[in-house]
């Protein structure tokens, strides 16, 4: 036993067990994130409840979201008739039956004795809408342009609706809001002469002339919205809903409508894929309860790009300072000795150093100095995406700057001197040697930095990141990068929608989805800086020979 030991072969199973765990832990964590947020893009069956409760009975239809156990004594103490149920529990069942306008509850439980009857209907419709939810129930008439058709056309008609939405809204934000842009500009422009006291009568003149101009033009484009939305209100379907009554709903507000019930199997994977495309490529709807995340998807990968642009030379600098050019001094010790200790300090701070000196400092300074004509509105002296990516750079330093030099000490000294020797400057051997070298330990810093910051959430919530944002960073107008505005993030977005969100039991499976794609996305980052770093270490390993 003791050469047992002495060999080394219980450290290297017990190593190779903890990497085991570690590995099954991780798998599993990400395996249930991925079933519980993914099933919710599957086509769930709906059923038709029959409900019996005291001396009421409804139809509840709906699809089951949770079932859970509840003790008989519990529900007894509570004054609920089991109606001589004999077991230690009575199972309850999670229905979502949507029509929030018609019902008291999006979701409600029922037990499972106060249920006479359980259908699944074939027939059942549910109808995606861009407010209210969804609904549920049977079409009954399908109107186009007040005259009642086949039920078939449904699908053509809601097909027709979303284009005519997808129209006016890309008109609304294309057009008229680039026409919105310049006129806000042309007023800026204005009073900034004004305060210089430049403005005179001839640009006065010049500038009323093109404020007509776009002004003829967005009376255009106005006339051109109000036909799509009058186009738009032209259709409507009858459903009949579990009270047993017509309902109306305009097609105009119905996104899309299956029928789960009615699907095979083909059919609802076909369906997954389509919903699960919408939750990563369309806006959020319902306070974020419903439709995609496609704004913090963008908000995200933009900030940590812009972060990686930031950070990465100021890391490799002071790397290169620290490693190659300071004396190996108290000072130098010091300042490594902060260099580490920076990477412990509570992300939240830097977020309120973030908010004190760029937000207020920083950007305040220069709304005085650049853009005094859009006081008191601020314009970088808010947060903004260009605050979240220095103060996430100012995080992840410590990280690169440390990869960065660790990479450089293990290049051979006998290169430097054999650089040196044949007659290269300091500065050529490190631009030509040192850095080509170290570039794989400098990517390497760079995941480690992505993978940190793309999670990152208290900073962010100081300095820039917001619950819904207007408009992207990028757009048509000029200068087409807007690194002033504020961002949606994923990482915000799980932290909205599972703590902030009015209703709770629709937006937990959209907390799993987010959180998985936020993974996925910070794979997909790590996987292509892997991919360059391997490229880099294969391109320069001759020069380590």
């Amino acid at each position: 036993m003791k050469d047992w030991f002495k060999s080394g072969s219980p450290w290297i199973w017990m190593t190779a067990g903890a990497v085991s765990i570690s590995l099954i832990s991780v798998i599993g964590l990400l395996a249930m994130i991925a079933w519980r947020g993914l099933s919710y893009f599957w086509p769930a069956d709906i059923y038709q409840f029959d409900v019996r409760q005291g001396d009421t009975q409804q139809v509840v239809i709906g699809e089951i979201y949770d079932r859970e156990q509840v003790p008989s004594k519990r529900l007894l103490n509570m004054g609920v008739d089991l109606k001589g149920h004999q077991g230690e529990t009575v199972e309850r069942i999670l229905v979502k039956t949507g029509n929030r306008e018609y019902v008291d509850l999006d979701f409600r439980w029922i037990l499972q004795t106060d249920i006479n009857a359980t259908e699944k209907t074939p027939g059942i419709a549910v109808f995606e809408r861009s407010r209210n939810g969804n609904f549920y129930g049977f079409v009954e008439q399908v109107i186009k342009d007040g005259q009642p058709v086949d039920n078939e056309q449904l699908t053509v008609l809601i097909e027709r609706a979303v284009d005519l939405a997808d129209k006016a809204v890309d008109l609304q934000n294309g057009e008229i809001g680039s026409i919105n842009y310049r006129l806000e500009r042309i007023r800026l422009e204005q009073k900034s002469l004004e305060l210089k006291g430049e403005l005179t009568a001839e640009i006065i003149a010049q500038f009323e002339a093109e404020k007509e101009q776009l002004k003829e033009q967005y009376s255009v484009y106005e006339k051109e919205l109000f036909q799509l939305r009058k186009a738009l209100d032209r259709d409507e379907v009858v459903v009949r809903d579990m009270r047993d009554k017509l309902v109306t709903l305009r097609i105009a507000d119905v996104l899309d409508v299956h029928f789960p019930n009615d699907m095979s199997t083909l059919d609802k994977t076909g369906r997954f894929f389509v919903q699960l495309g919408k939750f990563v490529t369309d806006d959020p709807r319902e306070a974020n309860t419903e439709g995609g995340v496609f704004p913090a998807i963008f908000g995200t990968v933009f900030m940590v790009m812009l972060m990686a642009v930031i950070v990465t030379p100021f890391g490799v600098i002071a790397a290169i300072y620290l490693h190659e050019y300071a004396a190996k001094n108290a000072v130098t010790k010091v300042i490594r000795i902060a260099v580490i200790n920076l990477a412990g300090v509570p992300s939240i701070v830097y977020g309120v150093f973030g908010l004190g000196f760029f937000v207020y400092m920083a950007g305040g300074s220069i709304d005085q100095l650049f853009y005094p004509e859009a006081l008191p509105n601020p314009t970088f002296g808010t947060p903004g995406v260009i605050w979240s990516a220095l103060t996430l750079a100012i995080l992840t330093l410590p990280v690169v700057i440390v990869s960065t030099e660790e990479g450089m000490s293990r290049i051979p000294s006998s290169l430097r001197q054999g650089s040196l020797a044949l007659g290269a400057t300091k500065a050529e051997t490190l631009w030509r040697i040192i850095i080509p070298m170290a570039s794989p330990a400098i990517m390497t810093g760079l995941i480690l930095a992505v993978a940190r910051a793309a999670g990152e959430v208290a900073p962010l919530m100081l300095v820039g990141v917001v619950k819904m944002a207007p408009t992207l960073p990028i757009d048509g107008n000029f200068p087409f990068v807007h690194v002033d505005r504020k961002f949606m993030h994923l990482g915000f977005h799980i932290y909205d929608v599972g703590f902030q969100s009015p209703n709770v039991e629709a937006a937990r499976p959209l907390v799993y989805a987010t959180a998985f794609l936020l993974v996925t996305v910070i794979i997909a980052l790590n996987i292509t800086a892997i991919g360059i770093r391997n490229h880099l270490r294969e391109k320069y390993k001759s020069l380590e020979h």
